[in-house]
């Protein structure tokens, strides 16, 4: 049986779908989503299976994650979208359009490559495994035994956001922590080799981020022959949240066009 991926629905007009980055959530993007919104699209904020309120699967891996994306579409009578993917959204975003062309008005990439990246998020894991959720009661007492393993505020405050109350008195994670922890290899894969999208793309970059770097242009035009790369200033890897009024600018101006 397929599963429909969980979203949060904001506005109307052209369908605009935005994917979050691995271990993140749909929520992530309210901000900028609402802008969206206002400018005059249907904005289909979505989390990916594993995350945030969609399904739990132990299946996880690129063609799949597309293919979560093309029955939600099909489920929503949405012809042809433009998406913003980023991170392991990106990717996602990348694989969903090569896959389906005809689906796909425009693609947006925000810091990723198609290019395969070796597992980094094993302090992150083994922070979170190290949480008992059994006895932490709050917030606060998850982050401080949190600190012990990641020392960046910013990066447990977004960890942290995934909590929730799943009864009275016991705190658990949105995300799929088991299935995700042992898929790191999955999360760094590239794309298909023989997969082209010839359709207008954005790749947008982070200036003090080297998740893209120039000797990545010829790969990502080898898969988008229609791909131009820009970069947002004064901004890491979360480009969307360290500078979301250029990240917006940018987007927009490319959506628009």
């Amino acid at each position: 049986m397929k599963h429909l991926l969980h979203s949060k629905i904001l506005g109307s007009g052209e369908p605009l779908l935005i994917l979050h980055g691995f271990l993140g959530m749909s929520d992530n993007w309210k901000t900028l989503g609402n802008q969206y919104a206002a400018s005059g699209f249907q904005v289909h904020l979505v989390d990916q299976r594993n995350h945030g309120k969609s399904f739990h699967s132990n299946l996880f891996n690129y063609d799949i994650l597309a293919n979560d994306l093309k029955y939600y579409l099909e489920n929503h009578k949405l012809d042809q979208v433009t998406l913003i993917g980023h991170s392991m959204g990106g990717k996602t975003a990348m694989q969903f359009a090569c896959n389906f062309p005809k689906m796909t008005k425009k693609l947006i990439v925000a810091d990723i490559a198609p290019k395969y990246y070796p597992p980094h998020h094993h302090e992150i894991i083994t922070g979170l495994q190290s949480l008992n959720l059994e006895t932490i009661s709050t917030r606060g007492e998850a982050d401080k035994a949190l600190a012990k393993h990641i020392t960046n505020s910013a990066t447990r405050q977004f960890l942290l956001k995934n909590l929730y109350w799943k009864e009275k008195g016991k705190l658990a994670f949105r995300f799929n922590l088991p299935v995700l922890s042992q898929k790191t290899e999955e999360i760094g894969e590239k794309i298909s080799a023989t997969a082209t999208y010839n359709g207008p793309t954005l790749f947008l970059k982070g200036d003090k981020s080297e998740y893209i770097i120039q000797d990545d242009l010829p790969e990502i035009k080898a898969h988008f022959t229609n791909a131009t790369l820009k970069t947002i200033s004064n901004a890491g890897h979360w480009l969307h949240a360290e500078n979301p009024k250029e990240f917006f600018e940018k987007t927009m101006l490319f959506a628009t066009l």
